[in-house]
């Protein structure tokens, strides 16, 4: 017989609970005790050392400090001190100031309108749960200092202490409270150098404070707080913390746009590293790893740079508070845009607006790394660079042996527009006989005479003998190896890669034909066919309509074959084979989830390398002034599309240094 209690819905009054335990198979929900909430706070806001060091600057620069002062010992674990001439703190405030969530930085309320670095409230219980924490304060206008005592979460009462104005804030044994956590840090060095990192981009976004630090008793960082106009004075800090050759070599940045500014200094492309630790990025004065503007960095140097080099650079992003949410990670390291298109455009095109600006620019470290490769060195000679050197694209090595020219292909009669007073192209292999090598009755270029190049401007020629020294990169006189032009300035020498030099020309004469007319094309009188592999073939010619719009047009011509029917104009003869094999490597490393005008620098630059003067072609005086010239007035003309240089000056009180005349 059915049970009238379930017959009717009701449980059956011996029926267990759903809530019990035995029934629903796991514990019930309780709530946690506060000092396991407490550590589990610590596990998000301090990860290590250098956590606990970011929280406490910030509190310092959020109380208006002018001068912060750190010192550590053991790389944090022993002892981390921050003292500052701040505000300071009441007795009541001190004992408000552990107690967690507990904050002055939010009157309104508003997590989306935070004018503050901190805001959370969390910082100095967290620090206090996990560690021996002491806080001495003194208010302005009190004439009595208080302290205040977490011992693992354990508090102390508030006692009168002595002090200056402003606050001190010591940190012992951090992490004792939770051994485990010890077990993961690094060494000390390690957490020191991360401790370094911290304060160097604190102090990068805010000249105006004078900060120290002392390492186990070693000073590691000391810069005074900069007077007068912050943007005038953040060079000076910048210089400081990266370095005199980011100072000497880096580019102002200001732009803004609705409402967004960017400020900040950019180095030149030929000053770069293989990692990205260089790059500073800060938004209303917060130091952000923000994945976004690491990106928009990138692709403002992708024409310039290659894949594992990257630039120095300290940008500034100042914008409505509203306008950017940094509620994002306990660590307030990642922030989100509410336009970030609007961000990502600032970045890109004020970055390559100020690199446009600086011309044929290159950084004064190329001359320096020269000096120092010709000082006499004990040992044995290095052995030469074998891959892609002189910025001859992708890894291609081009030796310099002067049977690398090819009479059948010559050079690319429209590859410099330069007209003489004849009206023939100065560097057109017609000018000279359908491309043939100049006949200069020996083994090596002509004796240079005081003959000019060409004006690119009105096509009359230019400025003889001494006058072409007036010029920012000489007059040319010799050619070394049939690779390298040598100029004389008028306090020095300058030395150019032709190929390198030659291929960032083209370059950029490729970019500015796709941008307003397109790419001018020249047929083949017979279409040259080209073995890649049936899996090479297909993914060129799944890009045969993008190719065609940058100049080159292909077509199928049987299994793993393709017909190359037409090339660029502007490369004049090539070699179509080397083209289409780069090409199709290019394609397999950049995967098909892109477009080929997205990753112009890409395509086009191999096509500018095989379209260049190559290593090993013989110049005439003529040449090489106009190749001077060209470089002189084309755009990031002092490095090859891979970051690397393009020329190399040496300036004669350099050079005598070296014979010991100085």
């Amino acid at each position: 017989m059915a049970d009238p209690a379930r017959a009717s819905g009701e449980p059956a009054a011996s029926a267990t609970p759903p809530s019990d335990p035995a029934q629903t198979g796991g514990p019930a929900i309780r709530r946690l005790p506060e000092g396991l909430v407490n550590r589990i706070a610590a596990g998000e806001v301090i990860e290590r050392p250098a956590s606990a060091v970011k929280e406490l600057v910030e509190n310092a620069i959020d109380a208006g400090a002018r001068r912060i002062e750190v010192t550590v010992r053991d790389g944090g674990r022993a002892l981390i001190a921050v003292a500052d001439d701040g505000r300071g703190m009441t007795a009541a405030e001190l004992e408000l100031a552990i107690a967690r969530h507990a904050t002055s930085k939010l009157p309104e309320e508003d997590l989306f309108h935070i004018t503050t670095l901190g805001f959370r409230g969390e910082a100095l219980p967290s620090i206090g749960s996990v560690s021996r924490l002491t806080i001495t304060s003194r208010a302005a206008g009190s004439d009595t200092a208080h302290r205040i005592q977490v011992d693992g979460g354990v508090e102390r009462a508030v006692e009168p202490a002595a002090g200056s104005q402003g606050t001190r804030v010591e940190v012992r044994d951090l992490f004792f409270a939770t051994p485990a956590r010890l077990k993961f840090l690094r060494s000390a060095r390690a957490e020191s150098m991360a401790i370094v990192d911290v304060l160097n981009r604190i102090a990068m976004a805010h000249p105006e404070i004078a900060f120290t630090l002392e390492d186990d008793g070693r000073r590691k960082l000391s810069v005074q707080g900069a007077q007068g106009d912050l943007l005038d004075s953040r060079l000076d800090r910048l210089g400081a913390i990266m370095g005199r050759d980011f100072k000497e070599n880096a580019l102002a940045i200001d732009a803004e746009r609705e409402g967004v500014r960017l400020t900040g200094h950019a180095g030149l492309p030929t000053l770069n590293r293989g990692n990205a630790q260089m790059q500073f990025l800060f938004v209303n004065g917060r130091p952000v790893r923000d994945k976004q503007l690491i990106g928009a960095v990138r692709a403002a140097y992708q024409d310039f740079l290659a894949r594992d080099r990257h630039p120095m650079l300290a940008l500034f992003l100042d914008c409505d508070p509203r306008w950017v949410d940094v509620n994002v990670h306990p660590a307030k390291a990642e922030v989100r845009f509410r336009e970030p298109g609007l961000v990502r455009g600032l970045i890109v095109g004020a970055l390559r607006h100020a690199l446009a600006e600086a011309g044929h620019r290159a950084s004064t470290t190329v001359a320096g790394s020269a000096l120092g490769a010709l000082r006499p060195q004990d040992g044995p000679s290095p052995l030469p660079y074998r891959g892609g050197s002189g910025g001859m694209g992708g890894g291609h090595a081009y030796r310099p042996q002067a049977e690398g020219w090819r009479p059948d292909r010559g050079l690319a009669a429209s590859a410099y527009s330069f007209q003489g007073p004849d009206g023939r192209d100065a560097f057109a292999p017609s000018a000279r006989g359908e491309g043939a090598p100049p006949d200069h009755g020996g083994e090596h270029a002509p004796a240079p005479t005081d003959a000019g190049a060409y004006d690119p401007e009105t096509g009359e020629a230019a400025p003889r003998g001494e006058e072409l020294q007036a010029y920012p990169l000489g007059a040319a006189r010799a050619q070394l190896h049939e690779t390298y032009v040598v100029a004389q300035t008028g306090d020095g020498i300058v030395i150019v890669d032709q190929h390198a030099a030659h291929e960032r020309l083209v370059y950029e004469r490729m970019k500015r034909a796709i941008e307003s007319t397109g790419v001018a094309r020249q047929g083949l009188l017979i279409p040259e066919i080209i073995d890649l592999g049936e899996d090479r073939a297909e993914r060129v010619l799944a890009r045969a309509e993008e190719l065609a719009e940058l100049g080159l047009v292909v077509e199928g011509f049987g299994p793993g074959a393709v017909a190359v029917r037409e090339t660029p104009a502007l490369l004049g003869e090539m070699d179509a084979q080397g083209l289409l094999n780069d090409l199709a490597d290019e394609l397999e490393e950049m995967g098909d989830a892109f477009k080929l005008k997205e990753s112009l620098e890409e395509v086009c630059g191999t096509m500018a390398c095989h379209g260049s003067v190559r290593s090993g072609r013989r110049l005439t005086v003529e040449e090489m002034n106009a190749l001077l010239r060209q470089m002189e007035a084309t755009p990031h003309s002092g490095q090859c599309n891979h970051g690397r240089p393009t020329y190399v000056e040496l300036k004669l009180a350099d050079i005598e240094k070296l014979f010991g005349r100085r």
